[in-house]
């Protein structure tokens, strides 16, 4: 019994830390995911009122997004270009 929880925890020691240098590399794609997601609400914003929104907000605002849909889920930002791009501001 002592060795098998030995072993568990040996396995524990070393997978814990992998996992959690995963973070980092989850959040960047899920917030480069994200991005992609806005740009499509974007030209979908576009095609409906014939100009590119000012700001995440204002698409917010107009019910392109929800208000919770603001920002990556790791935090950073998102900015809407006068050209329709959308970039990520960390």
């Amino acid at each position: 019994m002592m060795i098998v929880l030995l072993v568990i925890s040996v396995l524990l020691f070393i997978a814990i830390p992998n996992v959690a240098k995963q973070s980092n590399s989850i959040n960047k794609k899920g917030c480069t995911a994200f991005k992609h997601m806005v740009q499509g609400q974007v030209q979908a914003y576009r095609i409906d009122l014939n100009k590119f929104p000012s700001t995440i907000q204002e698409m917010a605002d107009k019910g392109y997004l929800r208000d919770d849909e603001t920002a990556c889920p790791n935090g950073d930002q998102l900015k809407v270009g006068t050209d329709g791009e959308v970039s990520i501001v960390p």
